[in-house]
């Protein structure tokens, strides 16, 4: 969105309050908040150093019902198909353009589809669906997932199974550590159109309150954790 449909659309809903333009100190007040957000007051959850963060984001993360996987950096392919071999599921996978899962795409043990604007939309019999997280956040286990040309946000969605690559070297501590990760690489580019949060698999407890699995989304998440990171196994 441009600077000059921003300003509309904030004086459309001014005039509607019957409020008069922003003085130019709150303004300035506001802008610089915009241009440098600060984080409120951080839980000690979120705080550690990168051992310290992974290992609590994998126990969040089996805590909100995902299983979970530790690997060596190219070993992502191999574990996605043991996951899918354990669970007794199709070796057909539909995984995201993203370059960074070229190697599940050339697991020699899987079908794999691509999927991305170039490459095809996410399809209604697409099982078993595999994306590349931009951050993980240990205060809660939950994967930040951003849309793109290679990363169809439908991904997300759509499978039964939903498998999600994160490396050790992005996992932060709560959740304004992962917009300020975002905001970093993009790098002053605008943002991603759809972020998705994602803390383990899709739930819902309306229907007489009892808990079902797979409601708005995939009823079952793994996490491929990417050992990349020396300072993930000690401070």
């Amino acid at each position: 969105m441009s600077d000059i449909a921003r300003r509309a659309i904030l004086d459309g809903i001014r005039a509607s309050l019957r409020r008069g333009p922003v003085p130019e100190d709150t303004a300035a007040v506001l802008d610089r908040r915009l241009r440098r957000p600060e984080p409120n007051v951080v839980p000690a959850i979120a705080l550690g150093g990168r051992a310290a963060l992974v290992s609590r984001f994998l126990t969040a993360a089996a805590t909100a019902a995902a299983t979970t996987t530790r690997v060596a950096p190219g070993r992502e392919g191999a574990a996605v198909a043991d996951f899918l071999r354990a669970h007794n599921l199709p070796m057909a996978v539909a995984v995201a353009a993203d370059a960074r899962l070229d190697g599940v795409a050339a697991e020699p043990m899987l079908s794999v589809t691509r999927r991305g604007a170039d490459h095809g939309a996410p399809a209604a019999e697409d099982r078993v669906g595999v994306s590349h997280a931009l951050a993980g956040l240990a205060e809660t286990g939950t994967l930040v997932l951003v849309s793109g040309p290679d990363s169809p946000a439908t991904l997300n969605m759509l499978p039964d199974t939903h498998v999600v690559v994160v490396r050790a070297r992005d996992v932060v501590g709560g959740l304004e550590d992962g917009w300020e990760h975002l905001r970093a690489v993009a790098g002053g580019d605008p943002l991603p159109r759809t972020v998705h949060l994602v803390t383990g698999p899709s739930r819902t407890g309306d229907i007489e309150q009892t808990l079902q699995l797979g409601a708005h989304g995939p009823r079952q998440l793994h996490v491929v954790l990417v050992d990349d990171d020396p300072a993930a196994h000690g401070d």
